[in-house]
């Protein structure tokens, strides 16, 4: 055999069918504090995130391709978070923590898909906030309708390319036991340690794919938020230049959390960290961002707050 050819499971071992998801501690005191904490999590990041699309879709002063961008984004962390934290949610109560090979694969494939695709919607964003501060007089002709949905459309096409690349490059591999996987949820490091095989090739396509994934659309953010930086220096206003410059800083600080745990996670040496610190950085990805993205895209916005304060009076004081 080859190196990085995957072997055949020994006649001595059968497939496996089910995986266990180990989670973070078997602790039944710790389980119920951690549960508590998620749920409580897991709550604010869909009504605050579905919220945001209500809003944004029922206002009409919203309805510009920032807004339309900054529902998908809460669409996606809604997606994403759900893919991953009901199940973690069950495990903490349930002592049978088990998922079958086919939910891990739709698990995974899932999460791939969405987390893919806000990795380029993040891209779009920072395009469209470059092209509003740096040439304004061509913003209505460059970002139109049919731009912001290509670009939504090909983020999804990134994820969905990624994801099919990702999950079939992890299942390709024989599963012959153990099936303890030390994570919380089905992610392509702690599966390719289970493999009954030889993962070095496994492991570049992880690498080369998880790259380009988060390096490209980071370059064009870099680069986009750099110019927006040298626009905004130029800026006679101060108040305005002030007001921009923290809506930016809040901006690049979510996007370096996601995209530096996103890297640390996927774009590394295999084995080069512990099963608890990967899990300890994959919860900012998964569960912390999806919640705090609301909070820092949409809610320091005055236009968002005049458009809560709008709904708000409207809902209590119907008259």
């Amino acid at each position: 055999m080859t190196p990085g050819e995957p072997a055949l499971a020994s006649g001595n071992h059968t497939p496996v069918t089910e995986f266990i998801l180990l989670g973070f501690s078997s602790d039944p005191e710790l389980q119920k504090l951690l549960f508590g904490a998620f749920l409580f999590i897991y709550t604010v990041t869909v009504v605050g995130n579905l919220g945001m699309m209500v809003l944004i879709f029922t206002d009409p002063r919203l309805h510009n391709p920032m807004y339309f961008f900054l529902g998908v984004l809460s669409f996606l962390d809604i997606c994403y978070s759900s893919v991953v934290t009901p199940k973690l949610l069950a495990n903490f109560l349930a002592s049978d923590k088990s998922i079958s090979f086919e939910g891990c694969v739709a698990q995974l494939a899932l999460f791939v898909v969405h987390v893919t695709a806000e990795s380029f919607l993040l891209a779009s964003m920072a395009y469209d906030l470059f092209v509003a501060i740096c040439q304004p007089l061509r913003y209505g002709s460059i970002m139109t309708q049919g731009t912001c949905l290509q670009l939504v459309a090909a983020s999804y096409a990134f994820g969905g390319a990624n994801s099919a690349i990702q999950t079939g490059n992890v299942f390709a591999l024989p599963f012959c036991g153990p099936k303890q996987v030390a994570h919380y949820f089905c992610d392509i490091p702690p599966l390719l340690r289970l493999a009954c095989a030889n993962t070095a090739r496994a492991e570049v396509v992880l690498y080369i794919f998880s790259a380009l994934v988060t390096l490209l659309p980071a370059t064009v953010i870099l680069t986009s938020y750099g110019l927006v930086l040298l626009a905004l220096g130029r800026m006679r206003s101060g108040a305005g230049r002030e007001r921009a410059l923290s809506t930016c800083a809040s901006h690049f600080l979510a996007i370096a959390i996601f995209y530096g745990t996103v890297v640390f996670t996927y774009v590394q040496p295999h084995g080069s960290t512990g099963d608890s610190n990967g899990q300890v950085v994959s919860i900012f990805y998964t569960i912390i961002i999806p919640m705090l993205n609301p909070f820092i895209y949409s809610l320091r916005n005055k236009e968002v707050k005049d458009a809560l304060q709008r709904r708000l009076q409207v809902t209590i004081l119907p008259c």
